[in-house]
């Protein structure tokens, strides 16, 4: 069985460990002793420092634990049984585990942060803290100091929260280059809850797409061992400059594999700014829904590969729609900056204030042209997904983000806290295959499938899921049903 999953969240609910440690003696029988008794020191690796115990000494003091009290409803309460924390079930067994009655009541986690002011404010992780009634941070001094959230941003998994007082040790974002693929790195963090603890590696790869759902964020990915705690914990240049947020881990089995993935630095800096500004981020809005341009879509247009990004839809009588663009025309640029993804093009639009005016260069049918769109506001990932705005497709009121999937159907990025569908068992991750006999291969089809159930009086439909290669069914309330 498959089971290597994303982890999100490496936060930690209780410290179920057991610490072993072992020691021993390599002997060979009736071997000779040693020709020279002077131990061999290998050469160093050029640029590989002898220690990072200088840049740990330094930077730690500004890194903190930061512990959570929140109330858990029923239907947030995760099963954890013999397939593990957010295992596969087989199917039908899952629906009956979250069925079962359960109390509400207080939970515990635990995760990392760092201060970024001598005043008291720390970045961390937004899932760290959501829904939290009590946050207390623990400095390296072993301080136990309350907190409260500043602003909170979920599309880019990062939150500020401060703590009273003056004077604290801080650090700095690295704001004069990106590193590069073969860096060393040190994260520092809170893993398994036991505090100041400091990992080294290097950056194994950049700009990894998707890793989140998210569009804002292309994450940096490292070997440097980080576990369920370390979210929101930072990651060190060999300068002691802050350079990635830790957020996720690849896993097979909820340990480290030398494949975490961080928020890069100039996101987290240019989010924070913002939280701590206004408490919250505003980002610019379009009214279109995007994808990116295949090979296939783009010698169909006869464009280069891995050139624009294709709009498949306009809101209506939404900025897009009111500038002209149109389903089908392929933005090339945007503010004079070349677009090479719907992510890209994401990002780019989201930097305009609400009101500015965004320069579009487009391609229709084969002509150059070039529209100006007075931006919106736009609506947080969820609220597009529940109210049907564009540019985040939506799924028939599911409270489900989806989007399409390469090889058919589509794939649930993001579940609204109130879907129906996630109490049944949805999960990010699934994709949406057919609904009841309708083959589903884009919001829209999800949406035409809800609205004729809706129309039927039928108070349920039947999802088909491919979940981690297995096939399953899930039975989903249709919205506003009667009957």
């Amino acid at each position: 069985m498959n089971r290597k999953e994303l982890i999100y969240g490496a936060t930690v609910g209780a410290m179920a460990a057991v610490l072993a440690c072992a020691s021993g003696a390599w002997a060979l029988a009736g071997a000779p002793g040693p020709v020279n008794s002077t131990p061999v020191t290998p050469p160093a690796v050029a640029g590989a420092p002898m220690s990072f115990a200088d840049i740990v000494q330094r930077v730690a003091p500004a890194v903190v634990s930061i512990d959570v009290v929140s109330k858990a409803a029923p239907s947030q309460t995760a099963f954890h049984g013999p397939f593990g924390p957010g295992g596969a079930l087989p199917p039908g067994f899952e629906q009956f585990f979250r069925q079962l009655p359960q109390h509400a009541r207080p939970t515990r986690a635990t995760g990392s942060g760092f201060f970024i002011s001598g005043d008291g404010y720390i970045v961390t992780n937004n899932h760290v803290v959501e829904g939290a009634d009590k946050i207390t941070v623990r400095t390296a001094d072993e301080r136990s100091l309350p907190a409260h959230v500043i602003g909170r941003d979920p599309e880019t998994d990062l939150a500020v929260v401060k703590v009273d007082g003056r004077d604290f040790p801080f650090v700095s974002f690295e704001d004069r280059g990106k590193p590069r693929v073969g860096d060393w790195v040190v994260a520092v963090g809170n893993p398994f809850n036991l505090g100041g603890t400091a990992t080294a590696g290097i950056v194994s790869a950049m700009a990894r797409p998707r890793v989140s759902g998210s569009g804002y964020v292309d994450y940096m990915q490292i070997d440097a061992p980080i576990n369920r705690g370390n979210s929101g914990g930072p990651t060190f240049d060999l300068y002691g400059r802050v350079v990635g947020v830790n957020s996720a881990i690849f896993t097979p089995s909820g340990g480290s594999v030398g494949i975490g993935f961080d928020i890069p630095a100039d996101v987290a800096a240019r989010v924070s700014k913002q939280l701590i500004a206004d408490g919250k981020v505003v980002r610019g809005y379009i009214g279109a829904t995007i994808q990116d341009m295949t090979p296939d879509i783009a010698e169909s247009l006869g464009l280069p590969p891995r050139k624009g990004a294709l709009v498949a839809d306009v809101t209506p009588d939404g900025p897009s729609a009111r500038a002209g663009l149109r389903s089908g025309d392929v933005v090339m640029k945007v503010n004079d900056d070349p677009i090479t993804s719907a992510s890209d093009l994401t990002r780019q639009v989201a930097r305009a204030r609400p009101g500015d005016d965004i320069a579009l260069d487009i391609r229709r049918e084969g002509t150059a042209r070039h529209i100006r769109v007075r931006s919106g506001t736009r609506p947080s990932d969820i609220n597009l997904a529940m109210n049907g705005g564009a540019e985040s497709s939506h799924a028939g009121g599911l409270g489900l983000l989806v989007a399409p999937n390469p090889g058919g159907g589509v794939k649930v990025e993001r579940i609204s806290p109130d879907s129906k569908a996630g109490e049944r068992g949805v999960r990010p991750g699934d994709v949406i295959q057919q609904i009841g006999s309708h083959p589903i291969n884009s919001a829209a089809d999800v949406s035409q499938a809800i609205a004729e159930a809706r129309a039927g009086h039928r108070p349920e439909v039947l999802l088909r899921l491919s979940r981690q290669g297995r096939h399953l069914f899930v039975p989903v309330e249709v919205p506003d049903a009667k009957g």
